[in-house]
């Protein structure tokens, strides 16, 4: 297939992911906020896209990470191919459609990562991967970030319980609900600054790859536009399902603990950006509600839940990977093998999505209590706040 082709090829699904990933990630931003009822839930995702649109400009330094770190191309490196970067994206939006079904709030950044990673280990080989940036940018980070985000989350509900004690008679509730209509766009323009570039490294690394851009180079405006309003589309139509999990099922969030969250979630991602890191906005925002949940006295996290969503972590690199690199396998052959990879996605994302119809999750029912039996709700009476 012509190079041109396949490179219009991995853009447009390029951007399928930066879609799936908006509606996916919604709920790091505003779950707290709809769980607690500071914001409808239309408002509250009419805001939160417009600000990932905004934060897609503030800088582009996660993207070149994305685009010249982790998979090596360009002058002593291994030049990797539009169709493998191809295959990648393949296993990343399966995955997101996947846990999104199951409303597991999963990282798009590590399925997007671990699509292109096991896409270019096949295609190419070990040596395509530059493990130190692996490490460095996204590994340690991965394991570092939602501790420190339930720390700070943790720590912040304390105060938060404290100024509510002791300023009840001065309505500290209602300023803290107004608060979370600050604190909740904080963390959507702080998405949208970490997440809208990853794709935007993306389609950098297959304009590199096909020859159409030089190496070493950021995204173009066009590129950055793009993605922007991609992630925005996502977000608007927004991920009930996924929004549900954050917002009801991990604890149930009060107005203090879902200001606390969202507080402490935007100072890590914003700080993160600005370093370069891709980090998974997930979770961040899943370990700062845990923490604000811990933070409670008398609340209840739900352990079987919090367990769930690990194990989706651990898992989704390496599920990404295997996807990635199985599409790689077969894309790699001859253009009937892509042509195969792309209507096998086909079938699979929109079987996904018929599914999920079936016991449908929207705005009207997003903050509805679920019957989990099997949950673990284990009271936490060691926080030094009162619930309220």
């Amino acid at each position: 297939m012509d190079v041109l082709i396949t490179v219009v090829l991995v853009i447009v699904v390029a951007l399928i992911f930066d879609f799936t990933n908006g509606f996916h990630d919604t709920a790091n931003a505003m779950a707290t906020s709809v769980a607690t009822g500071a914001l409808k839930p239309r408002t509250a995702v009419i805001i939160s896209a417009v600000l990932n649109l905004a934060g897609a400009f503030l800088s582009t330094e996660v993207a070149q990470t994305v685009s010249g770190g982790i998979i090596k191309e360009g002058d002593g490196g291994v030049q990797i191919t539009p169709t493998l970067i191809f295959a990648g994206l393949i296993g990343a939006v399966l995955w997101n459609l996947t846990t999104w079904y199951f409303g597991l709030p999963s990282s798009s950044t590590h399925a997007l990562f671990g699509g292109l990673i096991g896409a270019a280990i096949i295609g190419v080989g070990f040596g395509a991967v530059d493990w130190a940036v692996v490490m460095s940018k996204i590994v340690i980070p991965a394991l570092v970030s939602p501790f420190v985000a339930g720390l700070v989350a943790l720590l912040a509900t304390v105060v938060a319980y404290r100024i509510t004690r002791m300023a009840r008679s001065n309505g500290s509730e209602s300023g803290f609900r107004h608060g979370q209509t600050i604190s909740a766009s904080l963390v959507s323009f702080a998405h949208g600054t970490n997440d809208a570039q990853k794709t935007m490294g993306v389609i950098t690394l297959t304009l590199i790859a096909g020859g159409y851009q030089q190496s070493g180079t950021g995204p173009q405006f066009w590129v950055i536009l793009a993605c922007g309003f991609a992630i925005a589309l996502g977000t608007y139509l927004g991920g009930w399902r996924i929004m549900r999990t954050v917002g009801k099922r991990i604890t149930d969030v009060q107005t203090p603990q879902g200001f606390a969250a969202e507080t402490s979630s935007a100072a890590t991602i914003l700080i993160s950006s600005h370093l370069g890191f891709a980090l998974s906005t997930t979770q961040v925002t899943s370990g700062a509600v845990v923490g604000a949940g811990l933070g409670r006295r008398l609340a209840s996290v739900h352990w079987g839940i919090v367990g769930r969503i690990g194990l989706a972590w651990i898992v989704t690199l390496p599920a990404a990977a295997l996807v990635g690199g199985l599409s790689a396998w077969l894309a790699v052959t001859s253009t009937l093998g892509l042509i195969i990879v792309a209507v096998a996605a086909l079938v699979v994302g929109g079987g996904l999505v018929l599914l999920a119809r079936r016991n449908p999750v929207n705005r009207h029912n997003v903050n509805d209590e679920q019957d989990e039996q099997s949950e673990d709700r284990t009271p936490v009476a060691s926080g030094a706040g009162r619930e309220s």
